[in-house]
């Protein structure tokens, strides 16, 4: 890899976030990242939100290219949790309603994910932060917000069913053999996501919590993508550069726009890369990957 200052990555970094914002000027951040976000505990069709397509990453691979040389390799893998590693098992609506019923919740699944994404999308005034600790009670805000019931059993329920490896799958099915070669290569793994403290316990219920090297999760760093600080500390446990590193995540404002601003490369899940083997081609991971 050819050798590049601090100060022409910095340059560097600043050119980048400048190249990229030219490429989506006309596209909504915020529209995007509420469609988006309103999916954390759902399923949402990938359609509700329109990716830009695979043209920019050509473009940044190639710009890249010209700051690094040919033999540009990444030496660590950032990867976000929900929408990219695992996503929810079933609706959210459909899981608030069944679990509802019992405690009176009686509103129709299109009514309760209407509300759901009102509630999720309205500012949280009690903190800088939506998940601080466990995230109670931001999650009882939503709850109640989407169905109109307050009951802290009704809470309590919903709340640990989404800590059991019932409520969640892994996006990719190929993802441990991917991260397994991955690892070997030499290139460090971490998760990188907006969650509260269940998500360390729930890749363990997953039997995927020994696939990383490190976990950095917003109720443990206080920082929450898009905020740079929480991709600056997973570089920090893996002990690596940001410019050495490739965050992969669903969310273009979130993944994409938070991890470039830290310096990171950034690739978007579903768009740009459909599976963790083609997350391991096209970053320079260098590796042999066997069918």
């Amino acid at each position: 890899m050819a050798t590049v200052s601090r100060s022409s990555r910095t340059t560097a970094t600043k050119l980048g976030r400048l190249v990229y914002g030219a490429l989506f000027k006309n596209e909504s951040s915020s529209g995007i990242n509420n469609a988006i976000q309103g999916r954390c505990y759902s399923s949402l069709p990938a359609a509700a939100v329109e990716p830009a397509g695979g043209l920019f990453v050509k473009d940044y691979e190639d710009y890249r290219r010209s700051l690094y040389g040919t033999g540009i390799t990444h030496k660590a893998l950032l990867v976000d949790a929900v929408g990219t590693l695992l996503i929810p098992s079933q609706p959210m609506a459909q899981i608030y309603r069944e679990i509802g019923e019992k405690y009176g919740v009686d509103y129709s699944e299109n009514e309760i994910l209407n509300r759901y994404r009102r509630a999720y999308e309205q500012p949280w005034g009690r903190s800088r932060l939506r998940y601080v600790n466990d995230g109670r009670p931001f999650w009882q805000f939503i709850v109640s917000s989407s169905t109109g019931c307050s009951d802290s059993q009704y809470f309590e329920e919903l709340y640990n069913y989404y800590t059991t490896e019932k409520a969640w799958h892994l996006c990719d099915p190929e993802a441990e053999k991917v991260f397994n070669a991955i690892r070997k290569a030499g290139v460090k793994l971490a998760v990188v996501s907006n969650f509260d403290t269940r998500l360390r316990p729930l890749l363990r219920a997953l039997n995927c919590d020994h696939w990383f090297d490190a976990v950095a999760v917003s109720a443990e760093v206080a920082a929450e993508k898009p905020n740079p600080t929480i991709f600056l500390k997973a570089c920090e446990l893996l002990g690596v550069e940001p410019e050495d590193t490739v965050h992969v995540g669903d969310d273009r404002r979130n993944d994409i726009w938070g991890a470039r601003d830290a310096g990171c490369d950034a690739w978007l899940w579903g768009s740009d890369v459909h599976s963790f083997k083609e997350v391991s081609i096209p970053y320079h991971f260098l590796l042999k990957l066997t069918n």
